[in-house]
């Protein structure tokens, strides 16, 4: 990604939105726009085109998980969505990523963990705290049949891989594999499975049982 990332940042409490604005101008991450509300989070979206949004999973007027839904139902390139929450193991975080959320963020990260997290969303290389999507899913986690046309093996062992946090140069290394060909791989897998990011794909192995959220990646 070229140029400087845009963020919008919706958050009900004025003091988390000025926070985050600071921490990530400081950055040289630019902040285009603020919502109080997943309906001014919408707006903002459409106007200032943003790459992430830091979306409060809980606000007045229709709530964060809505407000993702709705962003990726209705824009040909909707932004990364990146939930913020107080709380980690919280149903509602699981259903945001369920909506198409790539990650989630909590409230408590420190300043280095906010611009990490802003980054990882938007290269989309990685996945954000791996071993916390699996805690949640399961938990959280309904059962439902993997989508799409059967994996082949080594689609198979990307998406383990991928679950377990993986980079596509970790993969790489991994299966002693050149990077453009893990990429390959990997944008197979999120083909079949019919998902926008990497979240979504292990979402979907998680819920499906093909990965056991219960055993150590």
């Amino acid at each position: 990604m070229t140029g400087s990332l845009r963020v919008v940042v919706a958050d009900d409490q004025v003091l988390v939105r000025t926070g985050f604005r600071m921490i990530l101008t400081a950055d040289g991450i630019d902040v285009v726009g603020e919502a109080a509300n997943g309906v001014q989070a919408v707006e903002a979206v459409r106007r200032t085109r943003p790459d992430v949004v830091l979306m409060d999973v809980r606000m007045p007027r229709i709530d964060g998980i809505q407000a993702t839904r709705h962003l990726l139902a209705t824009s040909a390139t909707p932004p990364k969505v990146l939930v913020v929450t107080t709380f980690e193991n919280d149903e509602y975080v699981y259903d945001a990523l369920r909506a198409g959320a790539s990650g989630f963020l909590l409230k408590r990260a420190r300043p280095a963990e906010v611009v990490d997290a802003v980054r990882v969303v938007a290269r989309g290389e990685s996945l954000l705290f791996p071993a916390a999507i699996r805690r949640l899913a399961g938990a959280y986690g309904a059962r439902r049949r993997l989508p799409g046309p059967p994996l082949t093996e080594r689609e198979a062992e990307v998406l383990r891989l991928v679950a377990a946090g993986r980079s596509n140069a970790e993969i790489a290394a991994d299966l002693v594999l050149g990077v453009e060909t893990v990429k390959t791989h990997v944008g197979n897998v999120l083909a079949k499975l019919g998902a926008r990011d990497r979240t979504q794909a292990v979402v979907a192995a998680y819920e499906s049982g093909f990965i056991d959220p219960r055993r150590p990646a």
